[in-house]
This record gives C-alpha cells, structure tokens and sequence, in this order.
C-alpha cells in the first residue's frame, strides 16, 4: 500500500470511529455540591459502577523550565481534601519538571458515561515519611518496578531491563518494607476543576469550579478548609 492509500484508510477509519455509543446520564449543573472534590468521588464511584474500566488512571500534563510540554497517564493514588495525589520518583522526567515548574494539570476521561473532568493548579511534594507509606501501601510489583528506578533514562536493551527488573522482583520479596529514596508523592491543589458530561445533541454540560479564599491548601492537615469555590457554567 503506498503513502497516498495509507493515509486515506487511516482516515476513513478515523472518520468512522463511533463517539459515545452507549445512553448517556443527565447531569443537573444546579445540584451540584458546593466543592469540586464531594462531585469528583460522586463521578468516580458512578464511573465504577457502569463498569468504566481504569477510571483511576488519569493524563498529567507538566512544562519544563522553558515551557515545552510533556504529557503522560498515570494513576491516581487518592483525592482528598489537600488535591489529588500521584506518584513518581523525583528523578523522572516528570519530577524533575515539576522542581523547577511546581504547576500541572490533570485529565480524567470516562467514555462509557462521556465524562471528563480537567484540573490544574501548583503541585506540592509530600513528606518523606508519606512518600515512604505510599509506596509500600501497593503491590509487590508495584515496589519492584519503583526498585528498578532511573525511569524516564535511556535504555541500552530490553535484556538490561529483564535483569534489574529480575533483581528488583527479587528484593521486593526479600525485603517487603524496603525503601526508595527518589519515591515521591505528589498532590496537585487545584485552582480549577472542570466537570464535562457529554449529550448526544452535542449540548455538552461543562461546569467550572474557581478556587477563592484559601485557608492553607496543600499542607498536612485539612487543605480544603477556608477553601470558597466560585461555579460557572461554560459553553460547550
């Protein structure tokens, strides 16, 4: 198939690609809560229950210190009053940008109900000693594959990777409780998040929590309180 014939079968197949072919739930912008975080676990636990799979995973966009993006997925590891948490060693690419950029975004997409919902905001570092628990709160794979580190390096071969991957498997079920110096948790504090819900009419619902009043979001203890969002609806 040459050049010309590839690009138009790729099209078509794009151009054919269904969007939402499923009944999607209305969304009342008037009932929703007074704060984005009380409607994100309601949209999470919904988007559990209609058999979204991975709805934890999550896209997070950062910059370097010249402003060039990056974009990746991830998992989230909680949300609670201080933001939404994720995490990564501070060697990555990702942690490195984010030491010299602390701001994000996050992005959510749950097609099974056609729902998005957007955040961005400064990102602060947790504590050692909570980087440390997050960490061994996962599996014995998740802290073999922390183990093998230097993520985001260049990798000589795939036969590199099977051995430290081996050895790190290896230590993690040796050593359950062992630690990773460079494992960080991140918690984005937002000071916007936006809620999508798709209609079939394309008369999408787009509602936009705006971060007022802030009594100390992103420290240890309860970052939301003082916290006074203001809501606006958005044209789709």
């Amino acid at each position: 198939m040459n050049t010309d014939h590839a690009q138009d079968a790729f099209r078509a197949l794009l151009h054919t690609q269904p969007v939402w072919d499923t009944e999607l739930p209305a969304f009342d912008p008037d009932t929703a809560p007074d704060d984005p975080l009380t409607l994100f676990h309601e949209w999470f636990g919904e988007a559990v229950a209609a058999g979204q799979p991975e709805p934890h995973t999550m896209t997070l966009a950062t910059a370097d210190g010249e402003g060039r993006p990056d974009v990746r997925t991830l998992i989230l590891h909680d949300a609670d009053r201080r933001g939404w948490h994720f995490a990564s060693h501070s060697t990555s690419r990702k942690g490195r940008q984010l030491a010299v950029r602390p701001e994000a975004a996050l992005g959510f997409y749950w097609p099974v109900q056609g729902r998005a919902v957007r955040l961005r905001g400064r990102v602060v570092a947790a504590s050692p000693e909570e980087s440390l628990a997050d960490l061994h709160a996962h599996s014995t794979g998740a802290l073999a594959s922390a183990l093998v580190g230097r993520q985001s390096e260049a990798l000589g071969s795939a036969g590199e990777l099977a051995r430290a991957s081996e050895a790190a498997w290896e230590r993690a079920g040796r050593e359950p409780f062992a630690e990773v110096a460079s494992w960080t948790v991140y918690v984005l504090v937002p000071g916007e998040v936006e809620f999508f819900q798709g209609d079939a009419r394309r008369r999408h619902v787009r509602l936009r929590y705006s971060r007022g009043g802030d009594g100390g979001a992103g420290g240890d203890g309860d970052g939301d309180a003082g916290v006074s969002w203001g809501r606006e609806l958005l044209w789709p």
